[in-house]
């Protein structure tokens, strides 16, 4: 059920802060806006046919953008702007005793929201699963307080707002106790995962889009490019899948449903990758 609402309130003058219109990633601040998306013009994304298009966060608030913030189960929650904004995903807040963790942060920010996150304690850390959900990461930063934004270092390059806030990391990381980001690959060399301890004590996996789970909760899915169908081989897919079950996990958030969707099974290498994998090996009709 809904938490929250939030009501657009104003983040002040100066340069407008500048973020693409189709991806919702952000770019720095400048009088004008900047002359392309480099997210948008790589293969893994596109750039519409009615051409670049720019918005800034203070376009999006005085056109009535806001934040829904929904409880998905106990200790996760949705952070979702609407209306859509870029590409639309929907932000997690990992809520747990030693801190809490902004994973894939939407394009939008407001203060509702912020005083909201705040309230539960603000946030030990910003992580994106890729580069395509960076979203407002340096102004979700800000607005709480200034504190780390992880990016792997595979994906570092694909920052497009710099800033004293973003933190490389290698490999794994363990922003808090019991929540754990590990580099896994697949979609961007950088792509990375979340794992965490539910409420019921049993494992949690938030995977972005680097392991899709389909509308029915039984499958999943892997792409290189999700909006042009550009499969990942089969090679790599194993090597995501061997990488991600270090973890013992019951179910899977991905990021886009409402609710996020859910895939209860024992690891992801089981029944629904292997069809994926003899899928992508072998002709079908």
């Amino acid at each position: 059920m809904p938490l929250v609402i939030a009501a657009p309130i104003g983040q002040g003058g100066g340069m407008p802060q500048w973020s693409c219109a189709a991806c919702a990633v952000e770019y720095p601040e400048t009088d004008a806006a900047p002359s392309g998306c480099v997210i948008c013009r790589d293969e893994r994304q596109y750039v519409p046919p009615s051409g670049q298009k720019w918005t800034s966060l203070e376009e999006l608030e005085h056109s009535g953008s806001s934040i829904r913030i929904n409880e998905v189960e106990p200790t996760l929650f949705s952070v979702v702007a609407e209306p859509e904004v870029g590409i639309g995903q929907h932000g997690l807040v990992v809520s747990t005793p030693a801190g809490n963790v902004l994973w894939d942060p939407p394009g939008f920010v407001d203060e509702a929201a912020a005083e909201w996150i705040r309230g539960i304690g603000g946030v030990a850390a910003i992580i994106a699963s890729h580069p395509h959900m960076y979203g407002a990461q340096v102004s979700w930063s800000r607005m709480l307080g200034g504190g780390p934004v992880y990016v792997s270092a595979a994906d570092r390059a694909w920052v497009q707002r710099d800033d004293e806030c973003i933190v490389e990391f290698s490999g794994s990381l363990e922003p808090v106790p019991g929540v754990r980001v590990k580099t896994v690959g697949g979609h961007f060399p950088g792509s990375n995962v979340l794992h965490f301890e539910g409420a019921d004590g049993r494992g949690v996996l938030l995977s972005g889009d680097t392991i899709f789970p389909g509308p029915s909760q039984k499958w999943v899915t892997f792409q290189r490019s999700f909006p042009n169908d550009i499969p990942l081989s089969a090679a790599v897919v194993d090597r995501v899948v061997t990488a991600t079950n270090e973890f013992d996990y019951d179910r899977v958030y991905g990021n886009f449903a409402t609710p996020c969707p859910s895939m209860r099974a024992p690891r992801c290498a089981g029944r629904p990758t292997a069809t994926w994998r003899g899928c992508a090996e072998t002709s079908t009709t």
